[in-house]
């Protein structure tokens, strides 16, 4: 028996030095575990990473178009007044001014105690259903061009105006609401 096992040690012997492994191989293994745990780590955190900076590249590139032009689309308050109708009702006068700024398009938000409406004026002439230009009355609107400003005049409400909000529309991305009225006086007191 002492033969036997005294071969099976030169034999381990005799592989541990052709492929130049340590005699102790537990060793080994823990090393080489250690370091794939760490290969996966950094993979998966090379993964994750390249999602995350993707998402925020594109968040930053929307918000860019946006920053630094909250003051160039505005409602021009001498302009904006609400109007009894006689028939009943009542209409909102307001006008949008636009400043050194290519815009898309502009979302009008018009609030009473009746009715919620918006309105999207764009760069290209479009009736939309309750809004004309002010004072000629044509159907056909379109957003003022660039250093400029337009009248418009929203009906179809059964109560007085309340709030009116505007948010533009530049490079593809809706930014927040650059402007708006929550008192919205009579057109009777600039008359």
């Amino acid at each position: 028996m002492e033969n036997k096992s005294k071969y099976k040690n030169s034999k381990k012997d005799y592989m541990h030095s052709l492929y130049g492994f340590p005699k102790n191989s537990q060793g080994l293994s823990t090393i080489v575990t250690t370091v794939i745990l760490v290969a996966l780590s950094m993979a998966a955190l090379v993964v994750v990473w390249g999602f995350v900076s993707n998402f925020i590249n594109e968040e930053i590139e929307g918000s860019q178009s946006c920053f630094g032009n909250y003051d160039k689309v505005q409602l021009n308050k001498q302009y904006t007044c609400y109007e009894s109708l006689e028939g009943g009702g009542f209409s909102l006068r307001f006008s949008l001014s636009v400043g050194d700024i290519d815009v898309d398009k502009v979302t009008v938000l018009v609030s009473s105690e009746s009715a919620v409406r918006s309105y999207i004026i764009t760069k290209e002439n479009q009736t939309i259903s309750g809004l004309t230009l002010y004072p000629s009355g044509i159907s056909s609107v379109i957003l003022p061009e660039k250093n400029s400003g337009i009248s418009y005049m929203a009906t179809g409400f059964d109560s007085k105006i309340d709030l009116i909000e505007i948010a533009p529309t530049i490079d593809g991305n809706l930014c927040e609401v650059s402007d708006s009225f929550s008192e919205v006086d009579n057109c009777a007191v600039y008359i």
